[in-house]
């Protein structure tokens, strides 16, 4: 029923919006004609404001149409690589004159699409060939595809890195950190010849014991059950994953807003000012933001309820108790493969040390396959997005790479 509820409210305010948008589109040709204290003005940012109360379910584009290579622009061309039922695997090609290392971008499933890696790409597509993970939106995934849980995450990641091929790297962001250095391990303990050269692991919960945060202490305060009925619901009939038992991406937007309410307030009062005096360049800065923010996916059941279970509540890969297929995995299998993590000093979400605790686990790699770098002064989003990751970090991870060509 909450997912019924939730798109009745949605078909409800629908009338509203576009009538909204009917009078924005009276109203802003002469709007920047006015006075900044026009009470036309702020009519028509108030129209606009109810325009853009709803969420998007489709995955917005990444934008990236050309990066700099050496001293030149060099023209981005999406290509699928690899499609299969739950997750695209995307490659972002360019024509260099040089070979490039080869890189997966292993992208959350948390609520949100691929493309809130965008800056982490487009900084990567300089010196590197990049692919993504690109994960769909589970309501959009008819039944008969089946399960994806976990498991079926790290058994992704490997046949991603089959198609790449030998040779490449893997920098996996946020929760998928766990899986990532699940799938090498697999892989390792395999000598698969895919086996990635580097791993880079940032801001993941690895061991999520470790310091817990606030997101951490919730995940291990409720049962399993409690979170079956709770946020577990089923997808309305006119999506064509109907029927699918899914953990909305609404409510994990829901839940990420909460912990931060009182910035996102004053990010929209400063986006209705922006809009009512005129400053466009402004407001247009916190309407990127937000239409990446309030464009959500929907996880499904098995993925979000094992994510509960076997990451947060029993740290199962921390452990020594994560399995694959049956098989126990040992990441102490990994002998090749540089491990280099990154954690952010004021992460709220993701703390101090979850991330770092690869380095024991990984306990065969030798002194000079392993770093760990920590970024003083910035967030979870910091370490990944915006000035210190692109001036700061990347370096670090770009080092590590080279290293290991």
């Amino acid at each position: 029923m909450l997912y019924h509820a939730y798109q009745f409210q949605d078909d409800f305010m629908t009338p509203l919006r576009d009538f909204a948008r009917m009078m924005m589109g009276g109203g802003l040709p002469f709007q920047n004609l006015l006075p900044a204290n026009s009470v036309q003005r702020r009519f028509a940012a108030a129209w606009e404001m109810i325009s853009r109360f709803e969420l998007s379910h489709e995955r917005p584009d990444f934008l990236i149409d050309t990066v700099t290579v050496g001293n030149r622009e060099v023209p981005v061309t999406e290509e699928v690589a690899l499609d299969l039922p739950f997750g695209t695997l995307l490659k972002f090609a360019k024509d260099v004159d040089a070979p490039q290392p080869r890189v997966l971008v292993v992208a959350p499933l948390s609520g949100h699409f691929a493309t809130l890696l965008r800056g982490t790409v487009a900084t990567l597509s300089r010196d590197h060939e990049v692919y993504i993970t690109d994960w769909k939106n589970a309501r959009d995934v008819p039944l008969e595809a089946g399960q994806f849980g976990v498991e079926d995450y790290v058994a992704y990641l490997i046949r991603f890195l089959e198609e790449i091929g030998p040779g490449a790297h893997i920098l996996a962001v946020c929760q998928p950190c766990v899986q990532a250095l699940a799938a090498v391990a697999v892989m390792s303990q395999e000598k698969h010849p895919a086996t990635p050269r580097s791993m880079t692991l940032m801001a993941g919960p690895i061991d999520a014991r470790e310091s817990p945060t606030e997101v951490n202490e919730f995940a291990v305060s409720k049962s399993l059950e409690w979170f079956q009925s709770s946020v577990i619901s089923k997808v309305p009939s006119r999506y064509p994953g109907g029927g699918r038992a899914v953990y909305p991406g609404f409510l994990q937007l829901v839940a990420f807003m909460a912990m931060n309410l009182e910035r996102h307030n004053k990010a929209h009062r400063r986006l209705y000012d922006h809009l009512a005096k005129g400053e466009t360049a402004e407001a247009e800065k916190i309407k990127t933001f937000y239409d990446e923010y309030f464009a959500v996916l929907d996880l499904t059941e098995e993925f979000y309820i094992e994510t509960i279970d076997r990451i947060f509540q029993k740290a199962e890969l921390a452990t020594g108790e994560f399995t694959y297929r049956g098989n126990k995995v040992d990441p102490g299998a990994i002998r090749h493969t540089a491990l280099l993590t990154v954690e952010g000093g004021r992460d709220d979400i993701c703390a101090l040390g979850q991330t770092a605790a690869a380095h024991d686990l990984c306990r065969s790699l030798r002194p000079h396959l392993k770093r760990h770098h920590l970024q003083a002064n910035v967030g979870h989003y910091g370490v990944f997005a915006g000035r210190r990751w692109e001036r700061e970090i990347y370096p670090v991870v770009r080092n590590m790479i080279l290293a290991t060509e």
